[in-house]
Order: C-alpha cells, then structure tokens, then sequence
C-alpha cells in the first residue's frame, strides 16, 4: 500500500505537468489558464453544493438515532473533491468532479464496503461508534 502512495505522489505531478503543457500547446497559455481556472470555480461551487446537501443527510440521520455511515462517506469524498479541484491540473479536477457526482459516490461506497470486508474488517464506522440515544 504504502508503495502505491509513494508511486501516486511521484506520477500525478508528473502528469499533470505534462497535460497543462500538452492542453497550453492546443489551446495556448490564457485559454489553458481560463480553462483551469473555470474549473476549479464550477468545482468548488458544486462541491459546497454537495457538501451542505451530504451534511443536512448526515444531521438528519442522526435526529433519527441512525449511524450515518453513508452520508459520513460521502462527506469525505466531498471534502477529498474539493481538495482535488484546489489542485492545478486537469487530472485531478477530473477525479474531483468523479467524487462531487452521487452516481459515482454510491459505486466507491460499495468498492469501500468490499474492500473492508474481503480484508476481514467491519464496515470501520461500525467498529468504533456505539452511539446510544437517550429515548
């Protein structure tokens, strides 16, 4: 694991780089500055969209004494999204607005899910919460 981090840390620089140099030869230096910076813009602006939306969920799951897993993932891909869309870089805007979409949101929930239940762990929220409500 450690060593797929290491790779990621190298390679996404790297990248980026040479998609900003490849976009700034076709399109020239201020479209590609344009362009970078209307996404990051759409990006944050959906990000905080979605992100309020996923908190309202988060607080209305547990006015119902439900633990709320689902919208807990989803508040961290919101929050992993718009990192990513801070980023310089057509790559990781491009991950950031995979992770701002709940379509997708809802497939890296099951990859989690499976990921954690083939290493033999409990979905990781169950583990450490034990969340009782006052009736």
């Amino acid at each position: 694991m450690a060593r797929f981090l290491l790779v990621g840390l190298l390679l996404v620089p790297i990248i980026e780089i040479a998609g900003i140099w490849l976009v700034g030869r076709w399109l020239g230096f201020w479209p590609t500055l344009g362009l970078m910076l209307a996404t990051s813009l759409i990006g944050l602006w959906m990000a905080r969209r979605e992100g309020r939306q996923a908190w309202q969920v988060f607080n209305l799951q547990l006015n119902n004494h439900e633990v709320p897993t689902s919208s807990a993932i989803d508040g961290v891909c919101i929050l992993l999204a718009g990192l990513l869309l801070l980023a310089p870089g057509f790559l990781t805007d491009l991950i950031g607005f995979i992770l701002l979409i709940p379509f997708s949101r809802a497939y890296i929930k099951g990859f989690l899910r499976h990921f954690f239940s083939k290493n033999g762990c409990e979905w990781p929220i169950h583990r450490y919460t034990k969340i009782k409500f006052p009736s």
